[in-house]
């Protein structure tokens, strides 16, 4: 038996021309970057697209929530402390009116001391639109009173009820929703920075570097989230200003929360250093910086965007929990947290359910950032 083998190379002249093109779908997708087919990527995942939406919404009205809330934060009706709900309706005695409220009349019950509300269906209140309602600074910088939407002429409008100070609830969640989700990103981005340059050069150095580093972040992640956070917000004095207790309180978010991706980073640069186009840029004297910022971080930054988009919840979640043990963020500033300090009480919550509404968009933001960070991580996967 001969140990020769036949091949199957053909020995026909190269013709270039006898070369299939590529259809213009292939070649549009054998020349998209790594962005763009991550965002192709993401389109099929619905859930993650509707949750970005609903998140771009939040926070479109983070920046005109004077000009969306119906009443200013600190107006009072006195007059209407603790009402219920009041819903929207379109038709009358089946006539269309349009949108409108009816208005609510007032008993105090001599038994119990309460006051009792009931609907006044004869008495029908149009919503105003673009309206001249309570005056306001819009971000502090200029005086405004215009309104999307207002109560009647001396009616009501408060879709959410009121709290114990006749506030209308519904305004004050459209004005908490700019501090609680702001921390959010403010805390991230500084938790993002630290893990970048924290765990970059471990992972880049190695050595004592990174043992350093390592021995670091396995104390901070032995301790305990909770009582780390109250501890450090305990430590805050209450006669600072309430900016500088908001700053305070993003910058301990921030410094409880780098050692994950900092662990992350270092993982992947350790790995990445090795290659050949990295040993090239240091063989051609790109510094270390150089090195991690052009070379290494671009590689997987699409990882590290998903792993930061699912640590924002975490820290919304943990603003809320420090507020509402009163260690957090304190009146005036509001918040969602703070919001809730109201719903401590396990009888007022009992008389008056309205009060737990606030946890509603905490809800709904911690699973919109869930959905979304799961998108963005399998957009980012190259072998899906």
């Amino acid at each position: 038996m001969s140990d020769r083998m036949d091949h199957f190379v053909s020995t026909e002249p190269f013709d270039p021309q006898a070369i299939e093109a590529l259809s213009p779908e292939q070649e549009r997708y054998y020349m998209a970057s790594q962005w763009k087919m991550m965002w192709w990527r993401l389109r099929r995942h619905k859930l993650a697209v509707i949750s970005g939406f609903v998140l771009l919404v939040m926070y479109v009205s983070v920046v005109i929530t004077e000009f969306l809330a119906p009443y200013e934060l600190s107006t009072r009706n006195v007059d209407y402390l603790f009402a219920p709900p009041q819903g929207i309706h379109l038709f009358h005695e089946g006539r269309f009116v349009g949108p409108f409220t009816y208005g609510l009349e007032q008993t105090l019950n001599m038994e119990t001391l309460q006051r009792e509300y009931a609907v006044d269906e004869t008495n029908v209140q149009p919503l105003r639109f673009f309206c001249s309602g309570d005056p306001y600074r819009f971000w502090g910088l200029f005086e405004a009173d215009l309104h999307l939407v207002c109560p009647a002429e001396d009616g009501t409008l408060f879709l959410l009820g009121t709290d114990r100070l006749g506030r209308d609830m519904w305004s004050r969640i459209l004005y908490g929703a700019r501090v609680s989700l702001t921390v959010g990103l403010i805390g991230i981005t500084l938790s993002f920075i630290l893990g970048i340059v924290i765990g970059g050069a471990a992972g880049y150095f190695g050595g004592w570097v990174d043992s350093i580093v390592q021995r670091v972040i396995e104390i901070l992640r032995s301790l305990p989230e909770l009582p780390l956070w109250m501890a450090l917000s305990a430590a805050l004095p209450a006669r600072w200003s309430p900016i500088v207790i908001y700053f305070g309180i993003t910058i301990i978010l921030a410094l409880v929360d780098w050692p994950g991706l900092a662990r992350a980073v270092r993982s992947k640069l350790l790995a990445l250093r090795e290659e050949d186009f990295a040993t090239a840029a240091t063989l051609m004297g790109a510094r270390p910086r150089r090195v991690i910022a052009r070379h290494l971080l671009p590689n997987f930054m699409s990882h590290l965007i998903a792993s930061a988009t699912l640590s924002i919840p975490s820290m919304i979640l943990a603003e809320t929990a420090l507020s509402f043990l009163g260690l957090g963020l304190r009146p005036p500033v509001t918040s969602w947290g703070v919001l809730l300090i109201e719903a401590q009480n396990i009888e007022a919550v009992t008389l008056f359910p309205w009060l737990m509404t606030p946890m509603v968009p905490v809800i709904i933001t911690v699973l919109a950032f869930n959905f979304l960070g799961d998108g963005l991580r399998d957009a980012a996967d190259p072998y899906k």
